[in-house]
């Protein structure tokens, strides 16, 4: 059995990344190239063989063709170029042009202004790679048409795919109904009342029959997120006696939140679950679950779909006071997690936002899990056709924290730009990608040897393929490999080829990952040979590229199950 120990921070062996390619041709195995030893304290790898490797030249300049948020021209966004470097692997520079290939994805909510046929096709190639479902508008039947109308997109590609999330209404608390906005003054007196119905100058109804329990006197309460506040003054059995302190015009159904506390309502309410059976019965791929304030509910939910024999991964929001305590036990029974900022601010102190949502991404990484950053990311983009700078740099943020996806809500719900917002979106992520120093995450050695070898060729792979600037090529029928790819965020794509729909669907929420269809043969050699055909007849890569392939994971494909191979190949046409 051959044996090869891979250190933890490979050095370059000569000063570019072509010296390292030309070394790395005339050697028999990758150990040979970089000189290892089997020295004590070093991850071991075994394998049965290791394979040649195959490589000429790697070309120090690169321009990667565009995937879900290509523009139409060869231009220079930049008026230089970037040099991407770190101790461990100093990169060529990277040409930043408008065919470069985002990493983070975009997560459009679809609404009276998008669904449309022609609406969906163009935010699918401005740059949308999952299209929300918001359940508190519309009905199954408006969602029913959006659903057939990405299906039909889906169904005419094989390198293209846009997912669907079903993101549930959740127990939220609404003030009722108005005949006309009611216009609130700072210091007037306000009521609240649990009787259905009422709607005067001074008092409107909710539709939550615990509400006067939930408040106590000296609660702020929070209307449409914080747009107007008011302090309660005191109660009776049916009533809530306020004061305004932030004024405003307070219109029908407005969303209330009380400072630093959660509603006791169930997570998931009758609504929902019908929304739930309605995701279903259509096959979609996530469900965004609202106000999730403990692992429970995850469960309950998952055991549902075991039952139903649905494979929908469920991403659990973090909107509420309560979910905060409980961080840990929630993030690790969901499939990822979405930082919505919205409620999130309105039941915390503001200021504890982006704090809160550093925390979320760095627990989601170290899980291996999706995450997505929501909530105004370009709210003002709603009205107007330019983001404000505070939202550009807020986009920024989100992709140097590491979020996997950001998202767009009534941008392109029913904005009046919903094209130019993930135009922004795409653009001001791409920019930032390409300014990202490489800080790779390294594996803990107890941890890899506790489970499966992947983890640790998933490092080694990404390690690879950053020092020689190559795009890796993963083929997966679980996803697994192409996920903990993902988790050591390569500089270049993972194009991640699988012969499941399903899992083909899921993988595109993945930072990096570019899922592709493909049915697999017996034969491995003639599989690799069909899936560089592809990529080379799709643009995604030129004659005479150099990639990384990976054969690893959870469920061996054509290897046997103790053998893993890492390879370098020149692409010929």
């Amino acid at each position: 059995m051959a044996t090869s120990n891979l250190s933890t921070g490979v050095p370059l062996l000569k000063s570019d990344s072509t010296r390292v390619a030309d070394r790395l041709a005339s050697c028999r195995i990758v150990s040979d190239a970089f000189g290892l030893e089997a020295k004590s304290g070093r991850m071991c790898l075994q394998s049965k063989q290791i394979a040649s490797v195959r490589c000429l030249r790697i070309a120090e300049q690169r321009e990667i063709a565009s995937y879900n948020g290509s523009l139409d021209t060869d231009q220079d966004v930049s008026n230089s170029t970037f040099e991407l470097q770190s101790n461990a692997f100093p990169l060529s520079r990277t040409k930043l042009t408008t065919k470069s290939r985002r990493k983070t994805k975009i997560v459009c909510t679809i609404g009276p202004s998008t669904n449309s046929r022609e609406m969906i096709w163009k935010l699918a190639e401005t740059g949308m790679n999952v299209a929300r479902l918001n359940m508190s508008h519309g009905d199954h039947s408006s969602h029913q048409k959006t659903i057939d109308l990405v299906k039909e997109y889906n169904a005419q590609f094989t390198d293209k795919v846009i997912a669907i999330m079903l993101d549930t209404k959740g127990p939220e608390v609404r003030s009722g109904d108005v005949p006309k906005p009611i216009l609130l003054k700072e210091g007037q007196e306000f009521n609240f009342t649990i009787k259905r119905g009422v709607s005067t100058e001074d008092t409107v109804s909710v539709n939550y029959d615990d509400f006067v329990n939930d408040v106590e006197v000296g609660d702020t309460l929070l209307v449409d997120g914080g747009m107007m506040s008011l302090t309660v003054q005191s109660k009776t059995d049916d009533l809530v006696k306020c004061v305004v302190i932030d004024g405003g015009e307070l219109k029908s159904r407005r969303h209330l939140n009380v400072r630093g506390k959660s509603a006791t309502l169930p997570s998931i309410t009758e609504k929902d679950w019908e929304d739930i059976k309605f995701g279903v019965d259509n096959q979609v791929d996530f469900y965004a679950v609202s106000f999730v304030k403990d692992a429970r509910v995850v469960h309950e939910l998952k055991d549902y779909l075991k039952s139903c024999n649905a494979d929908i991964h469920v991403i659990v929001k973090i909107e509420s006071a309560d979910s905060i305590p409980n961080l840990h036990s929630i993030l690790s029974a969901s499939d990822g997690a979405m930082v919505a900022r919205g409620d999130l601010g309105a039941e915390l102190p503001i200021e504890e936002v982006p704090l809160l949502q550093e925390d979320i991404i760095k627990r989601c990484r170290t899980m291996q899990k999706p995450v997505i950053v929501a909530t105004n990311m370009l709210e003002s983009m709603i009205d107007h056709p330019t983001p404000t700078r505070a939202e550009v740099s807020d986009i920024a943020i989100a992709v140097r924290e590491g979020a996997d996806a950001v998202m767009l809500s009534g941008e392109t719900a029913h904005g009046k730009y919903p094209l130019k917002a993930v135009k922004v979106m795409h653009t001001v992520a791409l920019r930032t990608e390409s300014s990202l120093p490489i800080s790779p995450t390294t594996p803990n050695p107890l941890s890899v040897h506790k489970s499966h070898m992947g983890d640790m060729f998933a490092f080694h792979a990404t390690t690879m393929a950053n020092t020689l600037s190559t795009p890796i090529i993963v083929f997966t029928r679980s996803g697994s490999m192409a996920i903990l790819l993902s988790h050591y965020r390569p500089c270049s794509t993972i194009f991640a080829f699988t012969d499941d729909e399903r899992i083909k669907q899921r993988l595109v929420l993945y930072h990096g990952v570019m899922p592709i269809y493909m049915q697999f043969s017996n034969d491995a050699e003639e599989t690799f040979s069909r899936a560089l055909e592809l990529l080379l007849d799709k643009g995604h890569v030129a004659e005479g590229d150099h990639v990384t392939l990976v054969q690893s994971g959870a469920q061996p494909i054509w290897r046997k199950e103790s053998t893993h191979h890492i390879q370098v190949r020149r692409i010929q046409g």
